[in-house]
């Protein structure tokens, strides 16, 4: 089959690119650079360069049909899109009516789309499944939140249409430079670096964090399976806190890292875990990795990474 994974120079879309290649498919990425790495994107996947928001670089794949579009590009920090809503407007919404656009006019039917648990927004009880209420807090969750809902309109028109709302993603292979998007990833890369890691906010938040193969996984069922528009939480069903997430980093490192609490960030989520009985029983979908068994590996991938 024939993929268009938008973002495959970053961390999720290149690892639905590797293991759609692995298992024989074509692929081509849109990927404007901005956070990803050239070379993340495999060597037998065709890369056009380019903002997915931008009807130019849109029009680069010549009308080339494609079996499924998987729209991974974006700006994906609830953070940065405090600096230029504009931008976070036209990177995760603008792109994905494009997109949409696009898989209509060329008969492609079906089109998944990475959205965010952060259209839920925070609530009391935090357990959220897909019927709870979208409150938003941030420009970026509004943009995902919009993009589902020109998805559901264009499912009415002939385009299968899935949006996953993923919760925390980490795992091998994200980006450790990146400061400002990714809890885990960040205090990790500070207690590598630095042998100290700053959190900002309280101790006491919580996320849901879900490996990135499940999410790789999840994926590809909702190409599989998806009909119609519905969209569908990509979790674990486990709160895990921000003091367990440093305190897993600690003890996995074999020197002392100290700790400081302080400042916080614009538009942060206190904290929601989600339910995933939908997405198991629609697409078959089970996490495999407990936080505990997926940080496990990423620390020994990223200690090599600043060890070498």
């Amino acid at each position: 089959m024939n993929y268009l994974v938008t973002g495959a120079a970053g961390f999720i879309g290149s690892c639905i690119v590797k293991r759609l290649l692995h298992e024989g498919h074509t692929c081509t990425t849109i990927d404007n650079l901005s956070t990803g790495r050239k070379e993340n994107v495999p060597e037998s996947c065709r890369l056009i360069q380019g903002d997915t928001s931008d009807p130019s670089v849109i029009a680069k794949l010549e009308n080339e049909h494609f079996d499924a579009i998987i729209h991974i590009a974006g700006q994906s920090s609830g953070e940065i899109s405090f600096d230029d809503p504009v931008y976070d407007l036209h990177t995760n919404t603008q792109s994905t009516i494009l997109l949409l656009r696009y898989a209509l006019n060329t008969g492609c039917k079906k089109l998944v789309y990475a959205s965010s648990m952060s259209v839920y927004g925070d609530h009391n009880p935090p357990l959220c499944n897909e019927e709870t209420e979208t409150k938003p807090k941030s420009f970026y969750a509004v943009g995902k939140l919009a993009s589902e809902n020109y998805m559901r309109i264009y499912s009415e028109m002939g385009v299968d249409c899935t949006a996953l709302r993923f919760f925390n993603v980490y795992g091998i292979g994200q980006n450790m430079d990146n400061l400002r998007q990714g809890m885990a990833s960040i205090f990790l890369a500070m207690a590598l670096k630095n042998h100290h890691i700053h959190v900002k906010g309280s101790k006491d938040r919580f996320r849901d964090f879900v490996y990135i193969d499940d999410v790789v996984d999840a994926v590809l069922l909702a190409v599989e399976k998806g009909h119609g528009y519905d969209c569908f939480n990509v979790c674990t069903g486990v709160a895990t806190t921000v003091e367990q997430v440093v305190e897993m980093i600690r003890k996995n490192l074999s020197y002392e890292v100290s700790v400081e609490y302080a400042g916080g960030t614009p538009g942060d989520q206190f904290g929601i875990y989600g339910e995933y009985q939908k997405i198991q029983k629609k697409l078959g979908w089970t996490p495999q990795y407990s936080f505990e068994e997926g940080m496990k590996q990423m620390i020994l991938w990223a200690k090599n990474l600043y060890e070498n």
